[in-house]
Parts: structure tokens; C-alpha cells; sequence
């Protein structure tokens, strides 16, 4: 694809939403790879950059975007390592989302956010419990300047996310009970997110929510596979983009893993 997309459009800066939508459409790919390998007893940080190269130039024909998480920041450093994989991921023509679930004081999030940022990585996945005013306002605005991306965790993919997500609040404006997840929903319209993270595990939820995000917030649904998720379900129910990690990395032949999954949900 052209990698100018990931800079420009007739020379106006394009926001995360639409770069990333421009790219999946380029490579009629709806696939984001999560890049998480297990814990290794590693003999040096190259063997783990060096697995994470090979796998990327078996699959990324077939993604739209890479998702990077602990799994590499803490065993490889933000700007020794994970800075040159960001770099590479780049010169595929493809964006780059840190899982950092960032979920803090404003102040702490906005400089959490900048580094992130300073090393490359286009959009951040953000928890919305900490809230708006000195919670994800200093984010949402120091990634506005930047033309860099929020996506929203709205009901996550593990088992245990109802006891957050799941739970009913009380709507403040209203009065009325509500659950937890669609008032995050109304939240990722209201904040104009770049995406909501909802579990391809729970295609019931993706359908509520999708019911309220429409086509203003895409949907981001990781848990394919390995947590029991059906990414062509997943998609039924309103999901954009899929967020696949164990089923292609743990592959004995990612590649084709990848190519596989592809197949099954290409755009057209």
C-alpha cells in the first residue's frame, strides 16, 4: 500500500480513525496483531527483537495494524527496543496501538501518553473508569495535538470483565440504572474516541454496543481464537477491526494462520 497514508492526504495530517481505516481498506484487512509472545528465558534481547521481525515479515500482507503490549516494552525498554520494532511496523505501512490501559491521574496519563507517542506508536488504548476531568481529558488532548489516537476499553474479553463492565450504575443525568458498558458506550461517542476495545467472547455485548456507537466508533475486538471467540461472529455483531494474538503468533505456521483468518473476514 502507499505508506504516504500513513501520513497524508493531499497534504492534511489524517486522524488515527481514518488512517487506520484507509490502510484496512488498502489491504482489504480488518486484522490488528497483537504482538505478545509468552515469557522466555531469553539469553539476549536480540533473540526476542529477532523473533518479533520474523514473524512480522511472515504476516503483515495480511494486517491492518500492529498492538504492542508489555509483552515487549518490559523485556526489550521503550526506546532501546520496542522504538526500532515501531519503526519497522512503520515501513510495512501499517500503524502501531500501545496496550498500555492506561488508567491513572491525568497528569501521570498525558506524560504515560507522550512517551509512548515520542517513540512512535500512533493510538493508546485507555481505561475509561478513571473518568474525564483529570483523567482522560489531558490524554484525549495531548493526543488531539498530536494527531495520535484513544480507543476505549468497553467490555474486555476475559471472563471476569463483568464484575467492572458488567456491573449496573446508575445513569447520573438520568437517574436510571444502566449497565456499566453502555454507559461507556455513550461515553466513546460523547469523548469521539478513535475506537472502543469490546471482546469478540461476548458478540451479544458487541451488538448492544454497536447499537450505540454505530458508525461514529469502530469497534476493536481482541479474544479470537485462544479465549473462544469467533472473529466471523464477532463481525456479525458490529466489530471492525480484529485484535488477534495467540491463534497467529503461537501458530506453527503463522503465516498461514494469518493468511487463513484473512480469508475469513476480508472487507470484500
Amino acid at each position: 500500500m502507499d505508506e504516504s497514508l500513513l501520513r497524508t492526504v493531499e497534504g492534511f495530517t489524517l486522524q488515527f480513525k481514518l488512517k487506520i481505516q484507509k490502510i484496512a481498506e488498502a489491504n482489504n484487512s480488518r486484522l490488528v496483531l497483537a504482538l505478545d509472545f509468552p515469557f522466555q528465558n531469553l539469553h539476549s534481547r536480540q533473540e526476542l527483537i529477532s523473533k518479533a521481525d520474523n514473524l512480522l515479515e511472515q504476516v503483515y500482507p495480511y494486517l491492518c495494524a500492529v498492538k504492542i503490549n508489555n509483552h515487549l516494552v518490559l523485556p526489550l525498554g521503550l526506546f532501546d527496543g520496542v522504538k526500532n520494532i515501531v519503526d519497522k511496523i512503520h515501513d510495512k505501512g501499517l500503524l502501531v496501538i500501545m496496550d498500555a490501559k492506561v488508567n491513572d491521574i491525568g497528569n501521570t496519563n498525558q506524560i504515560i501518553a507522550d512517551y509512548y507517542y515520542a517513540a512512535g506508536f500512533d493510538a493508546i488504548i485507555a481505561n475509561p473508569f478513571i473518568g474525564w476531568e483529570d483523567g482522560l481529558k489531558p490524554l484525549f488532548e495531548t493526543s488531539r495535538r498530536q494527531d495520535k489516537g484513544v480507543i476505549l476499553l468497553t467490555y474486555m474479553s476475559h471472563k471476569g470483565a463483568v464484575e467492572g463492565y458488567g456491573q449496573t450504575v446508575t445513569e447520573p443525568s438520568t437517574g436510571k440504572s444502566i449497565p456499566q458498558y453502555l454507559m461507556f458506550a455513550q461515553k466513546d461517542v460523547a469523548y469521539e474516541a478513535d475506537g472502543a476495545v469490546v471482546g469478540a467472547t461476548i458478540p451479544e455485548k458487541i451488538h448492544e454496543i454497536h447499537q450505540i456507537l454505530g458508525e461514529k466508533v469502530p469497534i476493536y475486538s481482541p479474544g479470537i481464537g485462544a479465549q473462544g471467540g469467533s472473529a466471523e461472529t464477532a463481525i456479525k455483531a458490529g466489530t471492525t477491526y480484529l485484535i488477534v494474538g495467540r491463534e497467529i503468533v503461537s501458530a506453527e505456521n503463522p503465516a498461514e494462520a494469518a493468511r487463513k483468518l484473512w480469508n475469513l473476514t476480508k472487507i470484500v
